[in-house]
């Protein structure tokens, strides 16, 4: 066997933000970016997973409106796609089965013509994916042939899997792989993306290239973080997270090592001078999941038409710190900030929340709610628990009162510790439209509102988040001295409990082996397992956790099982 030739290809990842359903913004994002590609030499353009469509599509998947304007919009991008010459783009879209059942897939256009298409082998079906729901999966693997270079494609799940089309590349003999994503954020996640990138890299003996998109949607982030890894698993280029941009990236691989299905080009390229491309740096971990917050409230209000947000400011940590995420997704003049003080309200809770809207620089206003507490009380006889929720209550009808006069999105201050244990108010506390902090615990929530503010003391700027806020202990303020550790542990051994019990699935016997009292591991499983309806009815918040409450974690609201030791 003679030496392996080696060919040289410019390959472009367009790490990009999507809308799903809005076919006519999205082909418009492919054409601006078939258009830098152009500009950049690139010969390959590989775009995100369903790029076109956006992604995930849910249950749109399954009419056939809009898998028929899917196509029709694929059709239509084509041949707009002409007057790019010879580039070759790899478009995600959603297409159809002989039978009509949606199916993930790839499109490879050139000159103006889908000269091959990919169906997605490996449909997820775990945490928020829900693909055997929504598509049929393919199974035929798909080589191209571009300037001699043999190229396998592979879609997001099918390079977690052994088998299908990472087991085809090693058996085709493929000189590069490429893989559109559609990869959502998660604590950690980056890192088992890029060794499994690696590994698979090595195994299939050639150079692999993933692009992910970017962008919010409902309760998904997607933080780009495209990564390009040579033959031997050698990181050769990686993009930035959470930023939309292409990376371009040249690639040495085999050519004409197997047998293509499609034939795009046979000459052979080399000889031009190589982009030093480069590593982005990573973000630190409250800086990952800070971003994900950002980017999440800032989507699902601009995507979904809002003009400002608007969210009651109490003085307390996680009301600051939704003030500030919001802040930074919209710019402060589109954030609106309420205090609501009653009978029970401190003074620093009133002066905190004051100091919070200034150091942002939000609008801010002042509304007494006792008059209307006042008012319901006189008309309804009410005392203890029903009587405190009243209070919240109010401000939740106050909020939404605010916003139906004023178009605002009310966000929702609550934290995942206080959603699993029902520390809440229904259509009290819990009313609004977006919920950004609702995947962190407590502790996360200190943990990131002290990095942000040593972020801005390292920028020169005033910390957005006051200093009482963070170290005043948490309170709801709805009876005479009331502490929130009244009815619940410390945070900082709830939030021990709640990783166990709820992001692990350790049961009571988890918790026993951990080493926390029957009894406090009792109570808290109870009170998690009982305020499951109040879950069910919080608004959506940014998923940063592998187990979100939502699709991630899905429970009966009505169950007899009780844990036992």
């Amino acid at each position: 066997m003679g030496p392996q030739l080696i060919g040289q290809l410019r390959v472009g990842l367009a790490q990009i933000n999507p809308t799903v359903g809005d076919l006519e913004s999205n082909s418009q994002l492919i054409l601006e970016y078939a258009g830098k590609a152009a500009s950049a030499g690139v010969h390959l353009l590989v775009l995100p997973e369903m790029i076109l469509t956006g992604y995930p599509v849910e249950d749109l998947a399954n009419r056939a409106t809009f898998r028929a304007a899917s196509k029709t919009a694929l059709h239509e991008l084509t041949k707009k796609l002409e007057d790019f010459g010879d580039l070759v783009l790899i478009v995600g879209y959603l297409d159809e089965s002989l039978n009509r059942r949606p199916q993930n897939a790839v499109a490879v256009i050139y000159r103006g013509e889908v000269v091959a298409t990919y169906i997605k082998h490996h449909l997820p079906n775990y945490g928020v994916f829900d693909e055997f729901r929504n598509f049929v999966p393919g199974d035929k693997s798909l080589v191209v042939r571009v300037h001699g270079v043999d190229v396998g494609i592979a879609i997001c799940e099918d390079i977690w899997r052994e088998q299908g089309p990472v087991a085809d590349g090693v058996e085709r003999k493929v000189g590069l792989v490429v893989v559109p994503n559609g990869s959502p954020f998660e604590r950690n996640k980056d890192d088992l993306r890029a060794a499994l990138v690696r590994r698979r890299a090595r195994e299939i003996g050639a150079p692999l290239l993933y692009v992910n998109m970017t962008g919010g949607q409902d309760d998904l982030v997607f933080d780009g973080d495209s990564i390009a890894v040579s033959a031997a698993g050698e990181m050769i280029a990686r993009a930035p997270q959470f930023d939309d941009g292409l990376m371009v990236v040249d690639v040495d691989a085999k050519v004409g090592s197997s047998t293509p299905d499609v034939v795009v080009s046979e000459e052979r390229l080399g000889g031009y001078l190589k982009i030093n491309h480069g590593l982005a740096p990573r973000l630190e971990a409250e800086g990952e999941i800070w971003q994900a917050l950002v980017v999440g409230v800032r989507d699902y209000v601009k995507k979904n038409g809002f003009p400002s947000v608007i969210l009651g400011l109490s003085g307390g940590i996680d009301s600051a710190v939704t003030a500030a995420i919001a802040a930074d997704a919209l710019g402060s003049s589109k954030v609106f900030g309420v205090a609501m003080p009653s009978q029970y309200s401190s003074d620093h809770s009133l002066s905190d929340a004051a100091d919070s809207a200034k150091r942002i620089g939000l609008n801010f206003r002042v509304i007494e709610i006792q008059p209307m507490v006042n008012s319901f009380l006189n008309s309804l006889n009410l005392t203890g628990l029903a009587e405190e929720n009243v209070q919240a209550r109010v401000r939740g009808t106050t909020l939404m009162g605010l916003s139906n006069q004023e178009g605002h999105l009310v966000l929702a201050t609550g934290n995942k510790s206080e959603l699993a244990v029902g520390y809440s108010t229904l259509y009290g506390d819990a009313v609004g439209g977006f919920a950004p902090i609702k995947d962190l615990f407590k502790s996360e929530v200190w943990a990131i509102a002290r990095w942000r503010n040593k972020v801005a003391a390292l920028r020169g700027e005033r910390e957005p988040i006051p200093l009482n806020s963070i170290t005043k202990e948490p309170s709801a303020e709805l009876r005479p001295d009331q502490k929130d550790s009244d009815s619940l542990p410390s945070y900082e051994v709830l939030d021990q409990l709640l990783t166990i019990y709820i992001e692990n699935d350790g049961g009571l016997q988890g918790l026993l082996a951990a080493g926390f009292e029957p009894d406090l591991a009792t109570r808290v499983i109870q009170m998690v397992d009982r305020s499951e309806y109040k879950r069910r009815q919080y608004p959506p918040g940014t998923k940063i956790s592998r187990r979100a409450f939502g699709k991630d974690r899905r429970l009966p609201i009505t169950s007899g099982w009780r844990e036992q030791a």
